[in-house]
């Protein structure tokens, strides 16, 4: 008998991949002295103002993909 490994169809594979995590994004996001969704003023460190911008932004990037 002939086997073929069991392999899922390249279309399926490719949409089951997970979207990064809110803290994974902020983390993928070089800091740019101003938040990266209200554009308010920052340190060098800081990526996002407050909670409320990092969650809003994740969510955009979410439904922009």
């Amino acid at each position: 008998m002939d086997r073929k490994p069991l392999q899922a169809p390249r279309e399926e594979i490719e949409t089951t991949r997970l979207a990064p995590t809110p803290l994974h994004l902020a983390t993928m996001l070089p800091p740019k002295g101003a938040c990266w969704y209200c554009d308010k003023p920052l340190d060098a460190v800081r990526r996002f103002c407050c909670k409320s911008c990092g969650e809003a932004y994740a969510e955009e990037a979410q439904f922009s993909r």
